[in-house]
């Protein structure tokens, strides 16, 4: 129970600090007390979490294992707002309040959801192409030796090399910079999808197909009902690495000359020397970033009940 306290603890110092020590005159004062209202979400929101373990079991035994945590990054956070706001301890042009920052969620969110969906169509579409042609040359490369001895050395050669590298020869190629946002988002998915596809064919035992053959599956059968499901615990990895670089290169390539998107959006407000809008934007990026890949890993968790917590995130 102690140890469940913690982040209550941590947040009425946090929340005492905010109160109680004056914001420094060198820092620009926001709106509204948004970094106190968060505290007080987190609060609330902690309470129910607390409230909840003391019924469920599971949630006991999870509660326990990260309150410390939970209370730590709280302090950090505090931290933060002392080095900031209350002693301006760094230049306030690059380092500004958590109140600001935490205020552009309020001001800016129609454009902030208006860049979410930007960036989510081009992200969907270079994923989509990517892992579709990944997973493909993964079957060719894992269940064909010719295609294994052409492809598997272009795809060394072509796949360590940074998707963003490829912006000179793809904006002159290709007619809009959209389509050369597309293209290397694609190819950022399309090298961990076909090597982590391939490697997992390969790592199939020989046996696995020998019982198949012996049982009367033909080629496809073998390939589709045996291969691909033995090899889907590297394809999800694939996924994972691939949704990770993704995320990079597309705020990278939406510096290019996008009009709309996450990566727009950091580029232009850094232009217009807004860093509490750049911060806010990293976060919505970040906490994105992490929601897609918590979902992807809920998903093999589901279809690979065997795997389950072989591989956490």
């Amino acid at each position: 129970m102690k140890r469940k306290i913690l982040p209550f603890i941590a947040l009425i110092i946090v929340i005492s600090a905010n109160r109680l020590i004056p914001d420094s005159e060198l820092q620009p004062a926001a709106d509204r007390p948004y970094f106190f209202y968060v505290l007080c979400l987190l609060t609330g929101l902690y309470a129910v979490y607390f409230l909840l373990s003391l019924a469920i079991g599971a949630l006991h035994d999870k509660l326990i294992h990260k309150a410390p945590f939970y209370a730590g990054v709280i302090l950090l956070i505090g931290a933060i707002d002392l080095v900031t706001s209350k002693y301006a301890l760094l230049p306030v042009l690059f380092f500004p309040c958590l109140d600001r920052v935490f205020g552009v969620f309020v001001s800016d969110w129609r454009l902030m959801g208006e860049c979410i969906l930007a960036s989510g169509k081009l992200l969907l579409i270079g994923f989509g192409i990517g892992a579709s042609l990944g997973f493909l040359t993964g079957l060719l490369i894992g269940f064909s030796g010719k295609a294994n001895y052409w492809i598997s050395p272009l795809m060394k050669f072509i796949g360590p090399i940074p998707p963003t590298s490829w912006s000179p020869l793809v904006l002159s190629l290709l007619s809009t910079t959209y389509q050369a946002a597309v293209f290397m988002v694609a190819l950022a998915v399309w090298f961990p999808i076909t090597l982590m596809t391939s490697s997992g064919v390969q790592n199939v035992s020989n046996s696995y197909f020998e019982v198949a053959a012996t049982l009367g599956a033909g080629r496809w059968t073998r390939i589709f009902k045996v291969g691909v499901p033995a090899a889907m615990p590297s394809v999800f990895l694939g996924v994972f690495y691939a949704t990770c670089s993704s995320f990079v290169t597309l705020v990278t390539a939406e510096l290019l000359g996008a009009d709309a998107g996450l990566g727009w959006y950091l580029n232009w407000q850094k232009g217009m020397m807004l860093y509490a809008n750049v911060y806010a934007g990293l976060i919505l990026i970040a906490g994105i970033c992490m929601i897609i890949i918590t979902l992807i890993f809920r998903l093999k968790d589901r279809i690979l009940v065997w795997q389950k917590g072989v591989i956490k995130w």
